[in-house]
């Protein structure tokens, strides 16, 4: 990457507002190379060159990947007046454009991916990829004996909205009571979408959980709240995946 303004740089990677990067730029606080450098619409090479502001370096970096272990109560959202934000639990991000790669709601766990590269969120988010998403959910009520059928068949929703073809899998049968643990393999992701394919079937998820999208499997060693920055193995199996 060459020619990169010097603002741009460092207001991407979260040092603050252009007009501030200027005022810092105008009063020597940032340093190119060593040397000041007061023109903020300079244009630098962040590969070659050493960026510091206030002494302490700032490195560039365009992409950043991290996988997240949601917990419940945290919101799949870039920032939120009433709750917590999933972004805002990645403590060790460099830049402000992070995002989450489609969303989980409130009560959900389990696997997110937090990026700033828009092109593999679109083609993870795609249907015509066929990107496969696997929940692991506790289910209330009786399970229909054509349960696994109709997933397959594809279901009407409630309000008439189709869904594609799913794959579940009875782990436990549940009884009475003891709630029925399955895993639901779908390739979209509609508005509380598995808690309605369930409720279409007469029953009630009580816990879910996302445990994989395509290539990307959730950690186990990360609990609710953890993460980790993805492999270059990892990235790079996202990305094939729709090419």
């Amino acid at each position: 990457m060459k020619g990169l303004r010097l603002d741009k740089y460092l207001t991407e990677m979260g040092e603050g507002t252009r007009s501030q990067i200027k005022e810092m730029a105008r009063k020597g606080r940032i340093l190119v190379d060593g040397i000041p450098e007061k023109r903020a619409e300079r244009k630098i090479d962040p590969e070659q060159q050493q960026v510091s502001v206030d002494g302490r370096p700032v490195s560039y970096v365009r992409y950043e990947y991290y996988m997240l272990n949601k917990p419940q109560g945290v919101v799949s959202a870039t920032e939120d007046s009433r709750y917590e934000t999933v972004i805002s639990l990645i403590e060790e991000r460099k830049r402000d454009d992070l995002f989450p790669v489609g969303r989980l709601d409130i009560d959900t766990e389990g696997l997110l991916l937090i990026t700033n590269d828009g092109d593999l969120a679109h083609r993870l988010l795609s249907p015509k990829n066929h990107v496969d998403k696997v929940y692991f959910a506790r289910v209330e009520g009786e399970l229909p004996p054509d349960a696994k059928e109709r997933m397959e068949e594809g279901l009407v929703l409630s309000d008439g909205t189709p869904t594609m073809p799913a794959r579940l899998e009875i782990r436990k049968q549940g009884k009475g009571e003891v709630p029925s643990e399955i895993h639901l393999t779908i390739r979209e992701g509609k508005f509380h979408q598995v808690k309605r394919m369930f409720e279409t079937l007469g029953c009630c998820v009580i816990y879910l959980k996302r445990m994989s999208m395509g290539s990307l499997i959730l950690d186990e060693a990360l609990k609710p709240g953890e993460y980790r920055p993805l492999s270059e193995d990892e990235i790079l199996k996202l990305k094939s995946h729709g090419k």
